[in-house]
């Protein structure tokens, strides 16, 4: 199969943990840059990359990059890319999304409507149309530019990556799917340990972590645009897939994670979306405050999202809750804790200094990823 340009957009601050796992898919990589990690496949790495890859937000085509300054560059440049390998005739395209940054062109109605002439033009000479139906298959495209170099990809994904089916019922201020699961991949959590999250809310934590455990690919459950494709991508290189994602799962595999909620509500919301991941059976959830956070144990981890306090009247709350918090965790003998928040004071209230902490952005929200070590445990004989 030919091979392609693939670019796979992710979270600001998370783009070395979904480089690696590209790399552990078996597939090059072209570039890493701010947000995203591109790399070479064919059309079978596009199938790949949307069922298993769990820190991608969506996977886009590469049909070019190029510089333009004016309008009139970015029409005549767009117009050159070869839009009919990858358009059929019936095809359905628009340019979906615009993001520009420190760029000549800023405005994206104009850079859309732009385009998408531009296409239509091309495609009008190759196909000797003069108008398109557009009642096939859909191929949205998505354009960002960054300091005058337009970038072009056809979305493959459809709706994010991070809505991987389970989680139907929502708490406020959740984390997403793909956030969690990245922030996982950066602790050295494995299966064989304890992960308990105190802050549990809508449970993407520990459902993201036991998904994980069992060897789920996070993309086994929905569907992707790009499966109507027959033009670029052969329907058995989805069902080689999926087929290869069935066949990994370890439903059984034995692990001990729990998460915790003062909210009633809450847990509730956990239990149901657990069971909609498949992974109920594998995690233990309970209505408990952190203040009451206790496990017999050792080596256990801490891997939570604690409320920030964005509405104002929350706000002075935070002092005390980070405080229990801390106190709890103090007495968890030989545990780590991993917490993400955007609340300036959450050292100073937990008690001690992290010993690592990373700055992410969490949509346009800047938050550290708070890094608390406990020992290792020793090596069995």
């Amino acid at each position: 199969m030919e091979k392609m340009e693939l670019i796979a957009p992710c979270h600001f601050g998370l783009e070395s943990v979904l480089k690696r796992e590209v790399l552990d898919l078996g597939y090059e990589i072209a570039s890493v840059d701010d947000g995203r990690v591109s790399f070479w496949g064919d059309a079978q790495a596009i199938c790949d990359a949307n069922i298993f890859l769990r820190t991608a937000e969506r996977v886009l085509l590469k049909v070019g990059a190029f510089k333009a300054e004016t309008f009139e560059e970015l029409f005549d440049k767009t117009r050159a890319l070869p839009w009919e390998r990858y358009i059929p005739k019936n095809g359905k395209f628009w340019v979906t999304k615009a993001a520009s940054v420190k760029s000549k062109l800023f405005s994206p109605s104009d850079i859309q409507s732009i385009m998408k002439k531009a296409m239509v033009e091309r495609l009008k000479e190759y196909y000797g149309l003069e108008w398109f139906p557009e009642d096939g298959a859909s191929y949205p495209i998505r354009v960002f530019l960054m300091k005058d170099v337009v970038t072009i990809g056809i979305d493959t994904s459809g709706v994010s990556l991070h809505k991987r089916g389970y989680r139907q019922m929502k708490v406020k201020a959740p984390i997403t799917e793909t956030l969690a699961a990245a922030l996982i991949m950066l602790t050295p959590w494995k299966k064989e340990r304890i992960l308990v999250d105190p802050f549990c809310g809508s449970g993407t934590f520990p459902i993201e972590a036991a998904m994980m455990a069992a060897n789920m690919a996070p993309g086994m459950n929905r569907s992707f645009l790009a499966e109507e494709w027959d033009n670029l991508i052969p329907k058995k290189a989805w069902y080689d897939a999926l087929d290869e994602a069935n066949d990994l799962v370890d439903v059984n595999v034995s692990v001990d994670i729990q998460g915790y909620d003062i909210d009633a509500e809450a847990v509730k919301a956990a239990r149901q979306n657990a069971k909609d991941a498949g992974v109920d059976h594998l995690i233990h959830f309970q209505e408990r405050a952190v203040k009451d956070l206790r496990h017999p144990k050792k080596y256990g981890f801490i891997i939570t999202n604690p409320p920030y306090g964005e509405r104002l009247e929350e706000k002075k709350n935070l002092p005390e809750l980070y405080r229990e918090f801390g106190e709890s965790f103090r007495l968890l003998d030989s545990w780590s804790a991993y917490m993400i928040t955007s609340y300036e004071d959450a050292e100073r209230y937990f008690g001690c200094k992290a010993d690592k902490n990373r700055k992410i952005y969490n949509g346009m929200l800047k938050t550290y990823f708070y890094q608390f070590m406990g020992p290792k445990p020793p090596k069995r004989g």
